[in-house]
């Protein structure tokens, strides 16, 4: 296909192609943060849907004459960039969860700060977990994975061809609920050291009244926390990796649901 040539079909073919980069890529982590400038994001839509356009072009006679048939495109091109998205999300999101619930037993519910990528309050472990999971997810090419979604998704969803079947609606679900399962793994070695380091204070206030346990406690727990929370970046680094692993498989099971 000439890139050069700008006759109807062939830009009705372009067209289809940047709607589909632009609305999946903007939905989906790291891609659609909104720390990227706008600038800058489209740029990228616009260099991807000239990479992938030659390759992977969508004829030009789908292009949806009636704007009620663009209108409905667009609904099924956002609905399969909110799927992928979720996806992705669902992992993060558990990060975030397991850190509020180390920095709730830390004693950090009142130390917030604003999430650069949200623009949501959140407590500073769970922060520190977000940022130092995002990191990995880079370094293990977390993000070509999603890249490598997208240009599937060219092969397996025809231009608004994602429709929200019931099928797909319990697959969400399930990720949804493996969510909370993901973040009580991840908090659950803090809360156990946490725990223990509260009954050992405990027994020391019943052995010693005199001893001011309060002041003596929240530097105990922050240090045990942080201290496992250090442990527990390894054991993050191994289930992110088994988790990127499995996005592959995972998109192409919800995109063969969903077409």
């Amino acid at each position: 296909m000439d890139l050069f040539s700008f006759n109807a079909a062939s830009a009705a073919s372009f067209l289809l192609t940047l709607m589909r980069v632009s609305l999946v890529l903007f939905m989906l982590p790291f891609y659609g943060g909104e720390y990227i400038p706008m600038q800058v994001k489209a740029a990228l839509c616009l260099v991807l849907s000239a990479a992938l356009w030659p390759h992977l072009a969508f004829p030009g006679e789908l292009f949806p004459a009636h704007p009620a048939g663009l209108i409905l495109m667009l609904l099924g091109e956002g609905l399969l960039g909110l799927t992928l998205g979720l996806c992705v999300y669902f992992i993060f999101a558990a990060i975030q969860t397991g850190g509020e619930i180390i920095g709730f037993q830390m004693g950090f519910t009142m130390v917030t700060l604003a999430d650069p990528s949200s623009g949501a309050q959140v407590s500073i472990s769970s922060h520190l977990l977000y940022t130092v999971s995002l990191i990995i997810f880079l370094a293990l090419d977390g993000h070509l994975y999603l890249l490598r979604a997208l240009a599937d998704s060219f092969l397996l969803i025809p231009p608004g061809g994602m429709t929200p079947r019931p099928a797909l609606t319990v697959d969400i679900l399930a990720l949804s609920g493996g969510m909370f399962s993901l973040a009580v793994k991840i908090a659950a070695p803090a809360i156990v050291a946490l725990f223990t380091a509260e009954l050992a204070l405990a027994i020391m206030g019943r052995a010693a009244p005199q001893m001011n346990l309060l002041t003596m406690g929240f530097p105990i727990k922050i240090a045990v926390g942080f201290f496992f929370m250090g442990i527990l970046f390894t054991i993050m680094a191994q289930r992110m990796e088994d988790l990127i692993l499995d996005l592959g498989p995972m998109f192409d099971r919800l995109m063969n649901t969903a077409r």
